[in-house]
């Protein structure tokens, strides 16, 4: 069809619209777009400061300020023993925490790779040592053994005051490793958060460096997952959920936004969270200090992006000021 042929055809759906009495184009999505009280009227998904979980990191001392810390203990061993020591850094944090704001909720991230020597996230499997298996490859994350320290650190943190435990680890059976801990101290009402679909991204790289917690040797992903695969997520999830898991988790956020939807799909009953990590953080950080974004609208965008997914609540860096600006 020729352009002056298109052109009368046009002319005719238009006019044939107006003798119907219909404007053209009958349907005008931009006159709900028109002011700002419409867009705010019209919003389908609203971000509080009640949807973020503020991660804080500590270590020992007085007056030290670094702008990323994790629970750094003073000092590690292959085993992360500071992790189940009563006195361990992070036990202690929380009873302070405790003694100064009763009601303040805790969640106390589950893992040992930044208590261990060799920065793995459990025993390794290591001529020598108590738990060494033969059958398997040296360096190897032992699952079963790591399962036990789980149990026994999570113990101590609810113990301390801990309101939520939160593996993050992606050791399999962990869920039901410390439910049956937590249950079998009487410590039943202390809420199971599991990181339930993990991967082993390159986002995590700045918090890593900060948290002096990088692998010594290899890398995670003999127990963190592919970035590739998402229904392996969706088999984790379902894992854990059996196993008693009484909120969700995926991890990291903005490049995994396909997993949380199918995470919220598939497990509505359930609450679900998404850490937004220190790389993105750092990246809208980058961005803005370069001139390229605005760091307050990319920053608020990337959270209403994540909530808009279906995560119920968002743990973000960008937690206090998030909620500055929303009040703003």
């Amino acid at each position: 069809m020729s352009e002056a042929a298109l052109s009368i055809k046009r002319e005719t759906i238009k006019h044939g619209a107006a003798a119907n009495g219909d404007a053209f184009p009958a349907l005008r999505p931009r006159r709900l777009r028109r002011t700002d009280a419409l867009r705010r009227m019209m919003r389908e998904t609203a971000l509080s400061p009640a949807d973020f979980i503020y991660p804080m990191f500590v270590r020992p001392g007085e007056g030290i300020v670094q702008p990323i810390l994790f629970g750094i203990p003073a000092e590690k061993d292959p085993f992360g023993s500071d992790n189940y020591a009563p006195e361990g850094i992070v036990p202690r944090a929380i009873r302070a925490i405790k003694d100064a704001v009763p009601d303040l909720l805790v969640i106390s991230d589950m893992c040992f790779c930044e208590y261990t020597s060799h920065g793995h996230c459990g025993v390794i499997n290591t001529p020598g040592e108590p738990f060494f298996n033969p059958h398997l490859p040296e360096g190897y994350l032992l699952n079963d053994a790591t399962l036990d320290l789980l149990g026994r650190a999570s113990v101590v943190h609810a113990e301390a005051g801990a309101d939520v435990i939160a593996p993050s680890g992606m050791i399999d059976g962990m869920v039901g490793a410390i439910r049956a801990a937590l249950d079998g101290v009487g410590l039943n009402h202390v809420a199971v958060m599991s990181y339930a679909a993990k991967y082993a991204s390159g986002f995590y790289g700045p918090f890593r460096d900060a948290a002096e917690s990088p692998p010594q040797f290899g890398d995670r992903s003999q127990y963190q997952m592919d970035p590739a695969n998402r229904r392996e997520a969706l088999k984790e999830v379902a894992l854990d959920v059996a196993e008693g898991a009484d909120v969700l988790m995926v991890k990291p956020a903005l490049p995994y936004l396909d997993v949380i939807r199918e995470v919220r799909d598939a497990y509505g009953h359930l609450p679900l969270a998404a850490y937004q990590v220190s790389g993105e953080y750092a990246m809208l950080h980058a961005s803005a200090q370069n001139g390229w974004t605005d760091l307050r609208r990319t920053a608020l965008e990337s959270l209403l992006g994540i909530k808009r997914a279906g995560a119920d609540m968002i743990l973000t860096y960008f937690a206090l000021d998030a909620a500055r600006w929303l009040a703003e």
